[in-house]
């Protein structure tokens, strides 16, 4: 036998390419950037101009227009990606919308009932509910280490957002609407994984956003919200949101979702409350104590250990 019909062999045990592991990468940094983009949207509603659901409706509102174009640009170029056509196809994407607004919706109802510390943490429990639903839908048994990084994480976000977190039967309404916002993100989640496997990101944003605007109009008249707008500056607060925080971030997050597992994608989601915290420092001068440093180390340190034990794709 000559000895040159050996060399195959002898290629597929050479190490990844340096491409092949950037590629590996991307998701993953998607998925962080799409959580540091999220982060901004609490400096955004703080300054908005409108209550908290009319916010929420500008969000998305607002994000419409690029998301089409975006829908439309890649349904026309080279790659050409399916479109919803049938009716389970629109039921889906108007379940990923549903479940997005009453994140937005319940969510924002909860800080006029219980504190802001509070509705933070608590809604940032949806890794749980993520978890719970991947082994149920998808059938994804997480693993003893990937546990011990959630819990990790978790822990280090209760340690950032629990300096004013209070304990109050005052507070119960509030803490249980930031409870539920947390199983709502968790569908929007799984939801948005689901569609992935078969539609595109800008097909999936522009459709589902486009049932999370018609769900949050009637919920914005209820609230007693007014929609308008007088100023430059609230426009573009508003304009901004609907650019970093929904276009941008929620996308990225959406792009990542069809690389990774949803559990661990929801626990690297936690670097949100994180980045959060150092731009309300940052930009808003709000005190930034050593626990709450700490506290985002040890979420950082979870994500990495979640990442190791987090089931493959």
């Amino acid at each position: 036998m000559n000895p040159e019909d050996l060399q195959p062999a002898e290629e597929t045990i050479l190490p990844p390419s340096p491409s092949e592991k950037s590629g590996s990468r991307l998701p993953l940094t998607a998925l962080l950037a799409g959580a540091v983009a999220i982060a901004f949207a609490p400096i955004f509603v703080r300054l908005s101009p409108v209550g908290p659901s009319a916010t929420a409706f500008w969000r998305i509102v607002l994000a419409l227009p690029p998301l089409w174009f975006w829908m439309s640009f890649k349904r026309e170029g080279i790659k050409s990606t399916p479109s919803p056509s049938s009716f389970s196809d629109f039921l889906y994407l108007s379940l990923a919308g549903l479940f997005f607004a009453g994140d937005l919706a319940i969510w924002h109802w909860s800080i006029k009932l219980t504190s802001v510390a509070n509705a933070t943490l608590l809604v940032n429990f949806a890794p749980v509910f993520v978890t719970l639903g991947g082994w149920l839908i998808f059938g994804q048994r997480a693993r003893m280490i990937f546990l011990l990084g959630m819990v990790l994480a978790l822990s280090g976000m209760v340690m950032i957002a629990g300096n004013s977190f209070q304990i109050s039967l005052l507070h119960f309404s509030g803490d249980a609407l930031s409870f539920s916002a947390a199983l709502f993100y968790a569908g929007y989640l799984l939801s948005v994984k689901s569609l992935r496997e078969r539609f595109s990101t800008p097909t999936l944003m522009a459709w589902s956003g486009l049932v999370t605007a018609l769900a949050l109009l009637p919920i914005t008249w209820l609230s007693g919200e007014g929609l308008s707008i007088s100023s430059f500056q609230g426009w573009t607060v508003l304009i901004g949101l609907a650019l970093i925080s929904q276009v941008a971030g929620q996308s990225l997050i959406a792009f990542a979702l069809a690389h990774l597992p949803a559990s661990f994608s929801s626990v690297a989601l936690l670097v949100q409350p994180v980045a959060a915290a150092f731009l309300a420092w940052f930009l808003l001068k709000e005190d930034l104590v050593v626990w709450q440093v700490v506290g985002g180390l040890l979420v950082l340190f979870g994500i990495l250990v979640a990442k190791r034990g987090s089931p493959l794709e």
